[in-house]
């Protein structure tokens, strides 16, 4: 319940001058803050799974200021953050500032390796995917996984003239395909390919031959998951291609939970900001996961379960030995908000 100026404190903790320190008495650690992230994942399954995806993925976070770190970004051209995420599922593992002078994949090795050694420090027999797009087609990251026992990666891989060539005839025949039946048209490759100096090896790629009423649309994605395990088509639609939600999940912080606002004069009260909008997404997807199942609001997303749940109108009224919240008997969602109330009681037995 703190206001902003208290807030303000506990972000810029450290960032003034050594006379001023006296009254910012707040502490966080980066580091436990992280691990419990990925407890919370850990926490939540029932028993070790035998196989889990964890995606990466990074996104622009604008800055209108001259905060620390700023830098302009070509590609979505804007002074901008672009803050590193790690979902697996729904279930939010790290959401790390970065700066934008960087591609998404630099330096995001440390970060993957931490929240993998976590996970297999309690499920070391746990298979694991990571998934991201070409930004995180990285040499040193690739060469980690297929060090690793059991972990394996699914890239995007940025197409270049030599990758086309490869696909020529796939693309030559989904064109003539297209014309004769003025459906979208698509076939695979599953070949072997290896860059000119920047891999250390050749590597298994998986090309899609696309061709759609705007013409040519050739994709190619970069796997050490062997053949005879899962083939090129089903390896790019059923796997690759699922990486989308993940999106809808950095939407909801940036957009419904604040995660963009970063306009704080440090990196590291930015990044406490960042803290703050992940605990609320924790929270939030925790009340989905265990109080809304069953009920019209199962599937809603954070901004939805804000504005029909929590920001509604009540009469609290504090007693010596107990505090009353009364409802109005209007609201639209009564039956709804009851029967949420009975699946927490069933949740958590002894907080009720």
């Amino acid at each position: 319940m703190a206001g902003k100026s208290t807030l303000n404190r506990l972000e810029t903790y450290g960032a003034g001058k050594p006379e001023n320190l006296h009254y910012k008495k707040i502490y966080y650690s980066p580091e436990a803050l992280d691990a419990f992230f990925v407890d919370t994942f850990l926490n939540s399954a029932r028993r070790p799974p035998k196989q889990i995806v964890l995606d990466l993925d990074a996104t622009d976070d604008p800055l209108h200021g001259h905060q620390q770190g700023r830098f302009f970004h070509g590609y979505y051209d804007c002074y901008c953050y672009l803050p590193l995420y790690i979902f697996c599922g729904d279930h939010l593992l790290t959401a790390k500032l970065k700066t934008a002078n960087l591609d998404p994949g630099h330096e995001s090795l440390p970060n993957i390796q931490q929240v993998v050694t976590r996970i297999r420090r309690r499920w070391p027999k746990v298979s694991i995917i990571l998934r991201g797009d070409s930004g995180f087609c990285r040499e040193d990251l690739m060469s980690w996984c297929e060090q690793e026992t059991g972990i394996f990666y699914v890239f995007g891989l940025a197409r270049n003239a030599r990758l086309l060539k490869r696909l020529a005839k796939e693309l030559k025949k989904a064109r003539k395909r297209y014309f004769q039946r003025y459906e979208a048209q698509r076939l695979y490759k599953d070949f072997r390919y290896r860059t000119l100096g920047s891999w250390a090896r050749g590597r298994r790629v998986i090309g899609k031959a696309e061709y759609l009423a705007k013409g040519e649309n050739p994709r190619f994605v970069v796997t050490n998951l062997p053949r005879d395990l899962i083939g090129a088509a089903e390896l790019y639609e059923t796997h690759y291609c699922a990486r989308g939600d993940m999106e809808n999940r950095i939407k909801e912080q940036q957009l419904y939970l604040f995660a963009d606002r970063t306009s704080s004069a440090t990196m590291k009260a930015n990044q406490l900001r960042l803290y703050f909008s992940s605990l609320a997404y924790v929270l939030l997807s925790e009340l989905r996961r265990r109080a809304l199942q069953g009920t019209p609001l199962s599937q809603a997303q954070c901004h939805t379960i804000r504005l029909k749940l929590l920001k509604i109108g009540a009469q609290v009224r504090v007693s010596v030995r107990r505090i009353y919240v009364s409802l109005s008997s209007a609201y639209a969602y009564q039956k709804t908000f009851f029967n949420i109330m009975a699946n927490l009681k069933q949740a958590y037995p002894q907080l009720c």
